[in-house]
């Protein structure tokens, strides 16, 4: 064989193994590309925290990151075992609480915890070496960056690729969307918002009449897994629920119903509410809530449809419906009668009804509570919004089954994101399609132009094409720099919501400065759980119980699980009142078997203002100083119980000394604050904040912050019931002009 003919077989071979390589169409590469800068745009937006520190964000995180670790300690096969000792539903916790403590178990919805546990154990089978802590601080943005993927599969599916890119950027730098799934924040958004579009995906798709029947199931038992997921996982999931459930009843009555829809539906809800009733958290009583009866009525109106699909005669038709309505209304008022028709918890029902939460000064008194403001719509879409109110037009005049849900999801979003601040994340996906959609709906119209001009042009017609191509080059330019323009320049919250520290190294302040991390919290549970003996109780506002008990390894008495009212009750009533007062109720209502507490905590931020030559120090409103109002509104407002008693008329938990009445209606004539208030500087919390901060920011002899300083070195002060115990930071320190300070106090009562 010459050495020509060898060349040949081998050039041959190589031209069979070229062969071998997958075949990529040009369109597929380029969404391909874009899909992958999107995503990683997603992600780097998200990391960008970590200049700041590796930490948990918020607070509730710090209690989904004790339940994911104790599901691996315990082993995740344990919740499924109610018998095993060491099983989610027989955990107890003292040090939450106390002196009662909580069943984790049957307070917290298991699903993120779940996620979090089974995730790091393929991590571990990996053979990857990193901390459960640091995995879950690091999982926000991965179910980010998933949740921009499925954001992209439904916006294709809905209007074609370009749609899904544009949704997805968009979801991705959302200042909404970013805030609940950015570095640390390792809470129920994170993955709530991502089972939400999987549940939408997966649903319309089992619908798509285009797909083989044997997908079809596929997707509807993916859709009825995502549901009970959520089901587990949020208490939000009754509002995909109910979407589906109204978008059913549209599509009965617009006649579009399909055996299909049936089908769909009952598998959907069949495995979705099987799951969900099985988790203790949520359990039977689920399915006669009023949110979830709604399902059954439609189910028994498809039931009707399809019945009447094989009935001739009018007549029969009339006795079937009446039949099918009659159980229906006999099943719905059996249920009113005896009882089994019931209302959502309390903030779901205020969600519906808004001004409910009036009534509730506990709900009130967190900020993501409140009634939203419509300018932050604004603040988050920028000229997006006009490219929304496009898209919108646009869905409607196509009703197809997806864009009917779509309009669905955007209203129902709208007005519950406009109902409460947490929810406007719910919101983004839909409003990030519809954004897609009206930027693509401008822009394709003079994209046509341009091809056509260009065709024009190779024809050899320049005169003809020359108008119409510069017209529309210049367009989609000026939507290219507006897009731009939103994007980066003008709207820095997409940025900024990811470029602070989180929670707990800004100080709750939420402010990032140069100097670098707040330290003075984690400096705090660090002392906490290295200098003290275990099982010592704190008293604190709720929002710092996570830290405490999680971070500084101690017993708190109340925390952000509001599962006490009382508990939050008592804890205003004890800061809000004087010494004597505060003594004698964490004695009366806090004793248990590690005793009374022992450590009380007050959280204050300070900013330096100089005037002829001297320097003051006047809170800045990011610590306890700007949550008194909510001590006395809590406390003052609650029917609880007063020494035992329950509470009447002006009676409340400051039983025979109310104070509170005479707090808040100084406060409204002195500016509203504590300073300026003579009622409210008798108050204990207002002397161990003020006390902090003038030895910390104005004592010229203080050689050691933990050096104990007994109370009567107040001005004023006759009391010695609190010593301070420790102060963080220890010296001065100056973040830009703000002063965080974290007291310690010693409890001694006296006796």
């Amino acid at each position: 064989m010459g050495a020509t003919e060898r060349l040949g077989k081998v050039a041959d071979a190589l031209k069979k193994i070229g062969n071998l390589r997958p075949r990529v169409s040009h369109s597929t590469l380029l969404t391909s590309v874009a899909v992958s800068l999107v995503l990683a745009i997603a992600y780097i937006v998200r990391m960008l925290p970590i200049r700041w520190g590796m930490d948990l964000s918020e607070f509730d995180p710090f209690a989904f990151y004790r339940l994911s670790n104790y599901l691996v300690q315990s082993g995740v096969a344990s919740w499924f075992n109610p018998t095993d000792p060491k099983s989610w539903f027989n955990w107890h916790i003292i040090q939450s609480w106390y002196p009662f403590g909580i069943s984790p178990g049957h307070l917290y919805y298991p699903g993120l915890a779940m996620a979090g546990a089974f995730l790091y154990e393929i991590v571990n089978l990996l053979g990857i070496g990193i901390s459960l802590k640091n995995f879950l601080i690091l999982l926000p943005p991965i179910f980010g960056v998933v949740t921009c993927l499925v954001a992209y599969f439904l916006g294709k599916d809905i209007a074609g690729r370009s749609v899904g890119i544009l949704a997805a950027l968009f979801l991705a730098l959302n200042p909404s969307y970013i805030g609940r799934t950015t570095l640390g924040f390792f809470d129920n958004e994170s993955i709530g918002v991502l089972a939400i579009l999987l549940i939408m995906l997966f649903f319309l798709r089992s619908l798509d009449m285009e797909r083989p029947r044997r997908y079809a199931l596929f997707y509807m038992v993916a859709a009825g897994l995502s549901v009970g997921y959520l089901c587990a996982q949020w208490g939000a999931s009754m509002y995909p629920i109910d979407m589906i459930a109204l978008f059913a009843f549209l599509t009965l009555f617009l006649r579009r119903y399909s055996r299909r829809l049936l089908l769909s539906y009952s598998v959907t809800f069949g495995l979705g509410l099987f799951i969900a009733i099985n988790v203790p958290k949520v359990g039977l009583a689920f399915l006669s809530s009023s949110v979830v009866l709604p399902i059954a009525g439609v189910f028994v109106l498809l039931l009707l449809s399809e019945v009447l699909r094989d009935v001739k005669t009018l007549s029969m038709k009339v006795t079937y419906t009446a039949i099918f309505f009659g159980i229906l209304i006999a099943g719905f008022a059996a249920f009113s009668v005896f009882g089994g028709l019931h209302s959502p918890a309390g903030k779901f029902d205020s969600l519906i009804q808004p001004f409910l939460r009036a009534a509730s000064p506990i709900i009130q008194s967190v900020q993501e509570n409140h009634v939203t403001a419509w300018g932050s719509i604004y603040y988050d879409y920028g000229v997006g919004v006009l490219f929304i109110l496009f898209g919108f037009f646009l869905v409607v005049r196509n009703l197809t089954n997806r864009n009917l849900f779509l309009i669905i999801y955007a209203l129902s979003g709208l007005y519950f994101a406009m109902s409460m601040v947490r929810l406007t994340v719910v919101l983004a996906p839909a409003f990030c399609i519809l954004w897609a959609i009206g930027v693509m709906g401008l822009i394709n119209p003079f994209l046509n132009v341009l091809k056509e001009a260009s065709h024009a042009i190779s024809a050899g017609k320049k005169q003809l094409s020359r108008v119409g191509r510069e017209f529309s080059a210049v367009v989609v330019l000026m939507i290219f720099v507006l897009l731009t323009l939103t994007l980066a320049l003008p709207n820095p919250r997409a940025f900024s919501s990811a470029y602070t520290p989180v929670t707990i190294l800004s100080d709750t302040t939420g402010v990032g400065p140069s100097t670098g991390a707040m330290t003075e919290w984690v400096d705090a549970c660090t002392w906490m759980r290295t200098q003290l003996p275990p099982n010592q109780v704190f008293v604190s506002w709720w929002d710092y119980g996570y830290y405490i008990t999680i971070e500084g390894n101690q017993t708190s008495v109340i925390d952000n699980a509001t599962s006490n009212s009382t508990a939050i009750a008592l804890v205003g009533a004890a800061f809000m009142s004087n010494e004597t007062q505060s003594i004698k109720i964490l004695k009366d209502h806090f004793n248990g078997p590690y005793g009374p507490p022992r450590y009380i905590v007050v959280f204050g931020t300070f900013e330096a203002s100089t005037s002829s030559g001297s320097t003051t120090y006047t809170e800045a409103g990011y610590g306890d100083e700007g949550k008194w109002r909510w001590f006395v509104e809590i406390s003052g407002n609650d029917t609880l119980l007063s020494n035992g008693q329950p509470a009447n008329g002006k009676d409340n938990l400051f039983g025979n000394y109310s104070i509170g009445e005479d707090i808040v209606n100084q406060s409204s004539t002195s500016g509203g604050s504590l300073v300026t208030n003579k009622v409210g500087q008798s108050t204990t919390f207002y002397k161990l904040l003020y006390y902090a901060r003038d030895y910390l920011l104005e004592s010229d002899t203080a050689t050691e912050a933990a050096e104990a300083v007994n109370m009567t070195e107040i001005p004023g002060t006759s009391s010695y019931y609190f010593t301070l115990a420790d102060i963080f930071p220890s010296t001065s320190t100056n973040y830009g002009g703000l002063y965080p300070i974290v007291a310690i106090y010693d409890i001694n009562y006296g006796d």
